[in-house]
């Protein structure tokens, strides 16, 4: 099988407006930030990113023209506690603002996770807490972090807070997440880097087993599957320039933020001889975890990975035949870590392209004709390790111009350790003594529509049943109704299966062949409502979990659907906050917000690691073309 990785030059080249910052430039906002203000070495940078420019100078952008580029900048202060967002020209080498966001924490930075580790394993009452379990060895003592959460407590309005959770680890390579040292929770301040106190909830046992998945730990393997090459002789068929990925007839540009991860633009596609855009930008926004257990301090589970967790820093180098198979293509990205120093991360994005089976087929009756088409995708994907858990984001590319969204979920279950037979009302004892809490997985993706152009609306799409009587004497009538969503609170939307409900975003302007607008729908998958009760901690702090979809007017610094400050925020921005303006949605630049939910009741199958889970959805054309857009596919190739 072939590979290719780019390599990465002494200089990497900008070619366009929204082009990463590369290595040179993060070094230079990270020595005008120190240059220019006040902050000591002990303050740790958060975010250190690409100030994304403002869409009309994207818009009007020509390959040779001048860049100027600007970066965005989140600092934690731990000194003075406080925490500043700054913006950074690059081309005139100084700082343009520096403001103090009271009342704010940023988000948790990974160097403050190594020194809560290291402080919370020689406070005394933790080795105490130890003994009193038996545990004497702290080399077999992995120290992990749970967010505090808000529960409106005096210490969460003015203390920067994390809480320690640790687990038994016999053996280095052992699973590090299944043997919980439960009870022990050790409340550590991040600013002054001290532990405030170890609460303890009282001793269980130290369940047994290991949970080691590698393949030496298991007593027999099965025999290997056949041999599969996935092989392209006169290689792939997408090329890439930069961050420029063109195939068949899209084109996309591929970006990364330390928060979102990967992060695509300008999504379009070539139809017969004009460019069409569909999406300005798409990017996962957030991704929250409650858990159902009230034992401890388990209630306050429910980790925001990426508006608590510096989720970009999380992401994995893939590996071929693993990660990705076939004809790959890589991207490398590069970070600013909290200590200002830029951490290249190798092989971050995987590009390739897959078959997928039939794309259409018809065997005429009369001739005995059959014509057929295979279909192809183009994949473009990234993993991420977080804690226990890891999750795939990919993005398909299909010939019939579907674009679509999946995120895969895989990892160790959050567990904690039960007494013997003790039954758990809120998990599922997955191996002796181990309790797999319930749980919920809440992904919300952000799309930046331009269908067609800036100017879009929404329409909402479902069955319209007709009851029988003399408009439908044999009850087979049903048609489609459609609604315009005028304005931001009546697009606060669920899904209704039973109805087939759907979202359509128009063009107005634009019409196909047959006299309709232009259009792309949002086909959802299965999805869940929220199981936590409304005025909750969490209900509170995740609002945008209450509809499936919700609809905005676009508007500069609306980024994430809780806001830009999660950590140890009592909630109420956001979605639920933006949209009480209730703004016009016809003919505007809109932006979609999306949430699936995934119900995890954990299966003995998911320990000791968990088989990959899947949820996501699909954009459509409905009416963007004429006619199917893959008619003109030549006939595969025959062997």
């Amino acid at each position: 099988m072939a590979t290719k990785s780019i390599e990465i030059p002494d200089t990497i080249e900008v070619k366009h407006p929204l082009d990463p910052l590369t290595p040179d430039e993060l070094e230079q906002v990270i020595a005008i930030v120190r240059r220019e203000t006040s902050i000591d070495e002990r303050a740790l940078f958060e975010t250190v990113m690409l100030q994304e420019p403002d869409k009309s100078v994207v818009r009007a952008f020509r390959d040779s023209q001048a860049i100027r580029r600007d970066a965005f900048v989140a600092v934690q202060d731990r000194t003075a506690g406080k925490v500043f967002e700054g913006r950074v020209s690059l081309d005139d080498d100084r700082l343009v603002s520096w403001e103090y966001l009271p009342g704010v924490q940023t988000r948790i930075i990974n160097e403050e996770l190594e020194e809560m580790a290291a402080l919370v394993k020689v406070h005394p009452d933790f080795i105490e807490g130890l003994r009193k379990r038996g545990i004497t060895d702290l080399d077999k003592v992995n120290v992990e972090n749970m967010t505090q959460g808000n529960f409106g407590t005096e210490e969460e309005a003015t203390r920067r807070l994390m809480r320690a959770h640790a687990f038994y680890v016999e053996t280095p390579g052992d699973n590090p997440h299944v043997r919980a040292i439960d009870g022990l929770v050790p409340v550590v301040d991040l600013n002054e880097m001290t532990v405030l106190r170890v609460e303890d909830f009282g001793v269980k046992p130290i369940p047994p087993e290991t949970g080691n998945y590698q393949s030496e730990s298991q007593e027999q393997l099965r025999a290997a599957p056949a041999r599969l090459d996935i092989t392209q002789p006169d290689g792939p068929g997408f090329q890439v320039d930069g961050q420029l990925v063109t195939w068949e007839n899209w084109s996309f540009r591929v970006g990364f933020t330390p928060r979102e991860g990967m992060v695509l633009h300008t999504i379009g596609y070539r139809d017969g001889e004009n460019d069409r855009p569909i999406i300005y930008r798409a990017s996962l926004t957030e991704l929250v975890v409650p858990y159902a257990e009230t034992a401890n301090d388990y209630f306050r589970n429910h980790s925001f990975d990426l508006g608590e967790t510096v989720f970009g820093t999380c992401v994995n180098a893939l590996t071929l035949g693993c990660d990705c198979l076939g004809e790959i293509h890589y991207l490398d990205v590069h970070i600013a870590n909290g200590r200002g120093e830029v951490v290249r991360y190798p092989n971050a994005i995987c590009m390739h392209e897959e078959d997928y089976g039939v794309l259409w087929k018809h065997t005429n009756p009369i001739t005995h004709q059959t014509v057929v088409r295979r279909s192809r995708r183009m994949v473009v994907s990234s993993f991420y390790t977080v804690g226990n858990y890891d999750y795939g984001i990919f993005w398909y590319f299909y010939q019939d111009g579907t674009i679509e969204f999946e995120a895969k979920l895989t990892g160790i279950l959050y567990c904690g350790a039960v007494e013997d037979g003790q039954p758990t009302a809120y998990g599922r004892m997955v191996a002796p003594n181990v309790n797999g809490m319930i749980h919920e997985h809440y992904f919300n993706v952000r799309l930046d529509m331009e269908v067609d152009g800036p100017d879009n609306a929404v329409v909402e799409v479902e069955t319209d049943l007709v009851p029988t009587g003399p408009d439908n004497p044999h009850g087979n009538a049903h048609g489609a109704r459609e609604t315009l969503l005028e304005s931001e609170t009546q697009a606060a939307r669920d899904i209704k299966p039973e109805l087939g409900r759907y979202w359509k975003v128009i063009n107005r302007g634009r019409t196909n062949r047959m006299g309709g607008h232009t259009a792309y729908k949002l086909m959802p998958e299965a999805n869940i409502k929220p199981m936590h009760q409304p005025g909750s901690p969490f209900m509170n702090r995740a609002g945008f979990v209450e509809h499936d979809l919700w609809v905005t007017r676009y508007a500069e610094g609306e980024d994430f659907p809780c806001g830009s400050y999660v950590s140890q925020s009592l909630g109420g921005d956001g979605l639920p906050k933006w949209t009480r303006a209730d703004r016009s949605l016809k003919d505007e630049d809109l932006v979609l917000w999306y949430t699936m939910g995934v119900f995890h009741v954990p299966r003995l199958e998911d320990f000791p690691i968990m088989p990959m889970e899947y949820t996501g959805f699909k954009l459509k054309p409905l009416g963007f073309f004429d006619r199917n857009p893959a008619l003109d596919l030549a006939p595969p190739h025959k062997k």
